[in-house]
């Protein structure tokens, strides 16, 4: 949930699977869930099972650059987070069950390695985030709040650190940081209790520096099997070293110019090198290097570069060699929990994953064969039925299995459109709603050829990259204009109500990469323009008033990056890939200033000569001839294709010519409220666990079933987004299956995985949708003709009337029906006698369709509320979170709130005593250390709020009052709160002012 909103993301994957050229890839110590960045800012959870079989789950968006580094942020198995960096200096902290953003932040340097460190403080246990990059020091920040505490600072020769390890003592309260600058110098900085307490900014200065001659240092890693080595991983070669005084014990040099990328210890006396092509060899080191050997260290101060290398033992070479973007990513892990693997995992540009399970004891032979491997794709193939698409049944031409692929698209939310541009260069204007409805829900519109209404516009000769609406970014534009970009170097502008091209721009050498809208702090001529960016590094203004381009910067030497507006100097500034910077003059076209290491001669080409202006009506003309080329207009209005006249002379006919075309070439009208609940309410009702509800939700309020299973999203912390992917039904009937369902003899219907699956997600998804689907019943509730059947489904909303104008006069007609809120309130309290003491406020049919839809919203409304884990069971369902619904306690919508309201008291009263004991318990830390007269009184109705929801008595509270010095311990909540019940019987106050404490409490947990 990002802010106040509460929004519900669902997608709409299609059949092909979103690029995932994995960057950097983690395993969580269970196991159980590998984790990959890739190089758009994406991470993908995936799912592993312990037979070693993955499946993705979900992807997770916030990053705005690559990922460089992955790692742990918890220790605690019930609290699996990771934190994630990108190129950028961007921070997230997200957890891996649901995919929420728990915090985040962004620092002015990259991060290229994060490493895990967990100490103790007392009974707590805190974790610390160890952080290299491209900057001279290390970073140590918080692992909850990501803050920089401290760094670890170098005296001599500060560089920027290749990599680093943790050594961890067991034997002295001391660990140490190793690390290697890129100039090969060996860093070692010691921690203690007291530097781990530091949250101050004063540096750490190392405790040794020492050059080992290792350049280009790709990894190093500490023997956890005997804590007595360092495996030293360059390019060209790879070091063993003595980890008490740092000797070199052995040398290896690549063979055949292989490029080392890493490796690590797989046993006592075994390592693990792996190659940039994807290929890993596994080494037996020498007696020299093994400390249970008595021959440890006699090569000490002998080893020479190209000395006789350790045995190979085996290979694991990539099954297939196929040509890759970029070149693998291979890491190695071993289980600290059972199963005991000892797992290669390596991802590659294709977003495929593959395994390799290393045996204890092998032969001398190589392992070929893959343990387990599955790509994004092969993943979604293997669905049935297919994921579905946006627009999939109005692109599958005949003929072909394969729907025409879609390539741009932009959604309008004041008109419920969506504008989707295609491979084959036609744009599909088409209702959302409608067309989400058709891919996902059952219903007779399966049967119909060419639904939902739609419109499709020709005018490119090939792929569609880019739309724009620009009206949507700034309301100075035309609400009618459309403006697409394509490959066939063209910007076309629409008429998006007639569908009619009103001018097409070729100024451009190359296809139409970006389409921007300028600020609204520029010049008036720019104002009506938009900026198109082209392949051919070129860069245009386009006025879609003036119909031509009124500059055009080329002869860019490099790609186009970045464009950057200056209004008040009237500048473009535009930056390329090499690094160089123009500066345009906006109106005059001028390349006032240029700063580049190439010195380039960027020269403006004149637009004249590469575009026609469209011919027109000289403005001198006498007046005979402007009325004969009005009546030329007036005959062939139905017929004419492009604009010969300038739309400023006869403006007033212009508009009304297009609100007559407008209107007969509309689409089917509909209401788009009530289709937007009906696809919501149809996608987050737990289908199929209570069928006599199920037949009221389809034959009285009009709900449909889903056909497919429905991928839902989650939108947390900073906007930053979770989606389930359509491939989380595997996870999901695996899950249902180790619960004891009965999944391993039958298979489940679609309605199933959704009724079950929907709920059983995470707590954050289940509290969401819950809150989602309650509080939509009680908005329904509240209103006449609150079905999806009948014709009410047919009529748009009525428009409100344009500012300055006056309102256009109605027919006159009876009333509509009133709807008393005293009347609404009875109703959702299931007071229904006093109905009929208001039925003369309503028509007859009306309130049969009212008294007929209520009793349902109030059933599906109570079984989301109440019995939903008796339906689904307890092993299934996974509760709300009450720090999100506390949150919610005192929402601005009416309806969320009373949502809000009701699932808490619910949960509350499921959890019993021992459970609300729990979350005081839980919650006791976040409380403030002193107590002044309101926070004494906010813990006050706080008590007060636990004896009136259940089983709490004051006798129960009088045993938990204990004397205690600190307010905040939970014996002090015992008589805090029999002070709010005098409290509550001297001043009659209401418990909702608790919630307030609640809210407080959960602003550091980021919900």
């Amino acid at each position: 949930m990002s802010g106040n909103s509460l929004v519900l993301p669902i997608v709409l994957w299609g059949r092909n699977a979103p690029t995932h050229c994995i960057s950097s890839l983690l395993v969580m110590d269970d196991l159980a869930t590998i984790i990959t960045g890739c190089h758009d800012g994406q991470i993908c959870l995936w799912d592993m099972t312990p037979d070693l079989e993955i499946s993705p789950r979900a992807m997770l968006f916030g990053h705005t650059s690559s990922i460089t580094c992955l790692s742990k942020a918890s220790a605690v198995s019930d609290k699996q987070y990771i934190v994630s960096a990108s190129e950028s200096g961007e921070m997230c902290l997200w957890d891996v069950c649901d995919g929420r953003c728990i915090e985040f932040t962004k620092l002015a340097c990259t991060h290229t390695g994060i490493q895990f460190y967990q100490f103790t403080i007392g009974t707590q246990r805190e974790g610390r985030l160890l952080c290299n990059g491209h900057y001279p020091e290390i970073l140590v920040v918080d692992a909850t709040s990501l803050e920089v505490l401290y760094s670890l600072v170098s005296k001599i020769s500060p560089d920027w650190i290749s990599s680093m390890s943790i050594i961890r003592s067991h034997r002295t309260q001391e660990d140490t940081v190793v690390a290697v600058s890129v100039t090969g110098i060996l860093k070692v900085w010691i921690i203690t209790a007291d530097v781990s307490r530091m949250q101050d900014l004063d540096p750490v200065f190392e405790e040794e520096s020492k050059p080992i001659y290792c350049q280009s240092c790709q990894s190093i890693s500490f023997c956890t099997f005997t804590q007595l080595s360092l495996l030293v991983v360059c390019s060209k070669y790879w070091r063993v070293f003595d980890a008490g005084d740092y000797s070199l014990l052995c040398s290896v040099p690549s063979e055949n110019d292989q490029a080392w990328t890493g490796g690590d210890f797989i046993a006592a006396d075994k390592v693990i090198i792996w190659t940039e092509d994807g290929c890993s060899y596994i080494y037996k080191l020498p007696a020299s290097c093994l400390p249970a050997s008595e021959h440890f260290r006699t090569d000490v101060g002998k080893t020479t570069e190209g000395s006789i290398p350790p045995l190979v033992y085996s290979i694991a070479d990539r099954a297939d060699k196929q040509l890759l973007i970029c070149p693998p990513v291979t890491r190695f892990f071993y289980g600290r929990r059972e199963p005991f693997h000892k797992l290669l995992v390596q991802g590659d540009s294709a977003g495929r994953l593959s395994l390799w399970s290393m045996p204890e004891t092998s032969p001398l032979q190589p392992l070929s064969s893959v343990s387990s491997t599955m790509s994004l794709q092969e993943s979604f193939d293997k669905l049935k039925p297919l994921a579905a698409g946006i627009i999939d049944q109005l692109s599958v031409m005949p003929g072909s299995e394969e729907p025409i692929k879609v390539t741009a698209s932009v959604y309008i939310p004041s008109q419920g459109r969506l504008v989707c541009g295609r491979e084959d260069g036609s744009i599909v204007l088409v209702p959302a709603t409608q067309t989400a409805i058709v891919q996902l829900l059952q219903g007779e519109h399966m049967l119909r050829r060419g639904w939902p209404p739609h419109r499709t516009l020709r005018g490119h000769r090939n792929k569609v990259t880019c739309l724009l609406y620009p009206h949507q970014v700034s309301p100075r534009y035309d609400q009618r204009s459309l403006v697409s970009g394509g490959v066939d170097f063209s910007v076309i502008v629409w008429d998006i109500f007639t569908g009619e091209m009103k001018h097409i721009f070729c100024v451009h050498g190359g296809e139409i990469t970006q389409l921007l809208v300028p600020p609204e702090n520029c010049s008036t001529r720019v104002q009506h323009c938009i900026c198109s960016v082209a392949s051919d590094h070129s860069v245009g203004l386009l006025s879609l008033r003036e119909r031509k381009c009124i500059m055009l910067a080329s002869r860019h030497l490099f790609p186009i990056q970045v464009i950057k507006w200056r209004p008040c100097d009237d500048y473009l500034v535009v930056g390329c890939s090499d690094g160089s910077v123009y500066v345009w003059q906006m109106d005059t076209g001028e390349a006032d200033l240029f700063f580049t290491v190439f010195i380039p001669n960027p020269t403006l080409v004149s637009p004249e000569t590469l575009q026609k202006a469209p011919g027109g009506v000289d403005k001198g003309g006498s007046f005979l001839a402007n009325k004969i080329f009005k009546q030329v207009k007036e005959t062939i209005r139905e017929n004419i294709k492009e604009h010969l006249l300038d739309e400023d002379e006869d403006e007033e006919e212009e508009m009304r010519r297009r609100e007559e075309k407008s209107k007969s070439l509309s689409l089917l009208e509909y209401n788009l409220t009530m289709d937007t609940a009906k696809l919501f309410m149809s996608c987050l009702h737990a289908w199929g666990l209570n069928g006599a509800l199920d037949e009221v939700c389809l034959m009285r309020l009009g709900m449909l079933k889903p056909h497919t299973p429905i991928s839902f999203g989650l939108i947390s912390r900073g906007g930053h987004m979770s989606l389930m992917l359509p491939t989380f039904k595997e996870s999901l009937l695996r899950r249902l299956a180790q619960g004891g369902s009965d999944v391993s003899d039958r298979k489940l219907s679609v309605s199933e995985i959704v009724g079950k699956g929907t709920y059983g997600v995470s707590r954050a998804v289940t509290t969401q949708h819950l809150l989602s689907v309650i509080s939509l019943a009680n908005t329904l509730m509240g209103m006449t003709n609150a079905t999806f059947v009948g014709e009410h489904m047919k009529k748009a909303p009525a428009r409100p009337p344009r500012p300055g104008t006056p309102e256009t006069p109605r027919k006159t007609g009876p009333p509509p029906p009133a709807s008393s809120p005293a009347l609404q309130g009875q109703i959702k309290q299931g007071n229904y006698k006093s109905v009929h003491s208001c039925s003369l406020l309503l028509s007859l049919l009306p309130l049969c369709v009212w008294l007929c839809a209520l009793p349902g919203w109030s059933q599906l409304a109570a079984m989301h509320c109440v019995m939903l884990p008796d339906l689904l069971g307890l092993e299934k369902f996974r509760p709300p979170l009450l720090e999100m619904l506390a949150r919610r306690w005192q929402d601005r919508c009416l309806e969320v709130r009373e949502a809000a309201q009701a699932l808490l008291l619910a949960e509350l009263r499921r959890i019993g005593q021992s459970g609300r004991k729990d979350t005081i318990d839980m919650w006791a830390p976040y409380l403030p250390q002193y107590v002044d007269t309101v926070s004494s009184r906010k813990l006050c109705l706080f008590g007060v709020y636990l004896l009136k929801s259940n089983s709490f008595s004051e006798s129960i509270l009088s045993k938990s009052c204990q004397p205690h010095t600190n307010p905040c311990h939970p014996g002090a909540w015992g008589r805090f709160s029999l002070a709010g019940v005098r409290l509550l019987q001297s001043e009659n106050v209401s418990t909702a002012l608790l919630f307030d404490l609640l809210s407080n409490i959960t602003e550091a947990e980021g919900y």
